[in-house]
This record gives C-alpha cells, sequence and structure tokens, in this order.
C-alpha cells in the first residue's frame, strides 16, 4: 500500500519537512471547464456580459488564487510562485480554462494551478450567474508537471 508523506505513523496529518530538498525549477498545468447557456456564450464571444469583462476578471482571479494556496490548504508549503499563466477559450457549450504555475523551490505547484484554475472558474461562474443559473463548473484536473524528485509527468489525453 502507498504510503501517504502527510501522515504520521500513527496516521495524524502533518506538513511534510522540505528543509533539506534543494530548490529546482518545476512547474505545473492544470485545466478547467465551464458549461453554460449558448445566449452566455453569445454574450462572452460579443463583450456583452452585464457584469463585464468574464475573462479578464477570470484570469486575474486564477492567477491570485495561485498566491493564495498556503492559505486555503493547511499543510501546503509557503513556496515562491515565480509565474502564473491563466487562458481561457470560449468553447460552444462555454470555458475551458488553462493554467501553468512556474516556481524555483522545494516543492511542486501542482496545488497552485488547479487551484488557479477552479478559482478563475468560480469567477466566471459569478460573473455569469445573473444570466446563467445552471452553469457549472464540470471538471479540474491537473493535466501535467515538470521537475522535482519524481520528474516529468503527462496526463494521458483519455483520462
Amino acid at each position: 500500500m502507498t504510503r501517504f508523506t502527510h501522515l504520521d505513523d500513527a496516521g495524524n496529518a502533518r506538513m511534510v519537512d522540505v528543509t533539506a530538498k534543494t530548490p529546482t525549477v518545476r512547474s505545473a498545468s492544470a485545466v478547467a471547464s465551464v458549461r453554460c447557456s449558448t445566449q452566455v456564450v453569445e454574450a462572452l464571444r460579443e463583450g456583452t456580459v452585464p457584469k463585464g469583462d468574464v475573462l479578464a476578471v477570470a484570469r486575474i482571479a486564477g492567477i491570485a488564487a495561485a498566491k493564495k494556496v498556503p492559505d486555503l490548504l493547511p499543510l501546503a508549503h509557503v513556496i515562491g510562485v515565480h509565474g502564473v499563466v491563466v487562458d481561457l477559450e470560449i468553447v460552444d457549450d462555454g470555458l475551458e480554462i488553462a493554467a501553468t504555475v512556474r516556481t524555483a523551490d522545494r516543492t511542486g505547484v501542482e496545488m497552485e494551478a488547479l487551484t488557479a484554475v477552479t478559482v478563475a472558474a468560480l469567477a466566471v461562474v459569478d460573473m455569469i450567474k445573473g444570466v446563467d443559473r445552471l452553469s457549472e463548473i464540470v471538471s479540474a484536473k491537473v493535466v501535467a508537471k515538470s521537475g522535482g524528485r519524481s520528474g516529468d509527468w503527462v496526463r494521458d489525453q483519455h483520462t
């Protein structure tokens, strides 16, 4: 059975000590999807959503969120978030959100990337909820990471 590094021998939660690890360049990418009505998709494409520029607000929300992970996740390490890119694409049934987070630190940035896309998705829902109460966040997942002890990883496109 796999040993969970965030549990001690008695099964208690603990923060993993990364003091002895050497800082290395690391990155992680995540994606999320928001589904909404064709009316909202049209308003997004035309830039006529009543609350304003949805894509700009969501992009900034995602970037800000990536820097707040230790405040949100109690066992996450405070690390230097050195780069965050959040991209949003309007598609026929909503929005696709992608984020990549980079650091040169002792631990990875998978949670930062996942937090960036999920908070960006929440910002989208907040901006469009007055027009489409049925909008929904339908997926969020890490799709790639690089650096660190475990090296590079990319999610199979079919998972």
